[in-house]
């Protein structure tokens, strides 16, 4: 099995037993601390295994995987999780933009406010990730169809005799 299966049955297990909020506030405190050390030396690249960050940390390689996942999208070069063993060493080359952006996207207040970032970019460039990150989130329908236009079923009426009767 591998170390990316048991930590997604490890959560499953964990919120039966201990309560979904008792996870999230194990987990999210052990990555607020790794992304705390990470950020505070953005610039170099920090290379470790699972295993070692774990004893670094004190918790378990399930959880230091569930960081891994969690930072994975934002790396420059990802992983295969289902491929990663705790004993592989891990080269966490960030897009500090992207991970900025996905910070913003699972709503983690509590990692993207971390006053590291500070060192990394200005408040108007976080404030442009912001923006960027919202309109992102927009959607907008480019193809209106106007009551007048030819219905686009092909019915030959226009839509508000057709179609868009209903509306």
């Amino acid at each position: 099995m591998s170390l990316y299966s048991q930590w997604t049955d490890m959560v499953v297990e964990y919120v039966k037993t201990k309560g979904e909020e008792a996870f999230w506030v194990e987990y999210s405190d052990i990555e607020r601390r790794v992304y705390t050390d990470l950020l505070a030396a953005h610039n170099t690249v920090k290379k470790s295994t699972i295993a070692e960050l774990a004893k670094t940390y004190n918790t378990t390689t399930e959880f230091i995987m569930g960081f891994v996942d969690g930072i994975n999208e934002s790396l420059k070069n990802p992983y295969d999780l289902e491929t990663v063993e705790a004993d592989q060493e891990l080269a966490f080359d960030i897009n500090f933009e992207q991970l900025y952006f996905n910070m913003l996207d699972a709503k983690a207040d509590y990692l993207y406010e971390l006053p590291q970032w500070e060192g990394i970019f200005s408040v108007e460039k976080r404030k442009e990730i912001a923006v960027q990150y919202r309109e992102s989130k927009i959607v907008r329908n480019e193809n209106k169809i106007g009551r007048n236009d030819p219905c686009p079923c092909g019915s030959g009426k226009k839509y508000k005799k057709c179609c868009g009767k209903a509306e």
